[in-house]
């Protein structure tokens, strides 16, 4: 998928019909809370029970979600069982990239993640979105160069709001 078909808001429009529990992270959390650091992908962490993992398979076929950086010819069932055996996924869709992780560095999954997470409007829609501490939490543990940059920016962004 081209950055010219990332398209945040019809992948969240179908987490959301599909009543998928789930909360945003990553860059786009980031971009909500004021981070001018642009993402080409959705970050989500989902709740692991199996009511939730039938409910996001099924989103993740009408999205037509297939494993990023994996050739076509390599199988692979996308169902609730498959879910169930991983924790962290990287999709290509035809929304564009989606990450689904169940448990992102730095957390304990969803429930965790939760408890901090503001319900705020994008688009039409009402969705969870991460906290800035819980972001900053995150960002730390993953530790890569560009998350401790954002660490900085979504740092300065707390200061700010307090």
């Amino acid at each position: 998928m081209s950055v010219e078909s990332f398209d945040p808001l019809r992948a969240l429009r179908v987490l959301v019909e599909e009543g998928v529990r789930f909360v945003v992270i990553g860059g786009l959390a980031g971009r909500r809370w004021g981070s001018p650091t642009i993402t080409n992908d959705l970050d989500v962490c989902y709740e692991r029970s199996p009511e939730n993992l039938m409910r996001l398979a099924t989103a993740l076929r009408r999205l037509e979600a297939r494993l990023r950086g994996v050739p076509e010819s390599v199988p692979f069932q996308l169902d609730e069982r498959t879910l169930k055996l991983g924790d962290s996924f990287t999709f290509e869709s035809v929304a564009g990239p989606l990450d689904c992780l169940g448990t992102p560095a730095g957390t304990k999954g969803f429930a965790d993640v939760a408890k901090g997470a503001k319900e705020l409007e994008i688009g039409e829609m009402r969705v969870l979105f991460a906290s800035l501490d819980d972001l900053i939490r995150m960002k730390k543990a993953a530790g890569r160069r560009k998350d401790l940059i954002e660490v900085e920016i979504l740092s300065a962004l707390r200061e700010e709001s307090r």
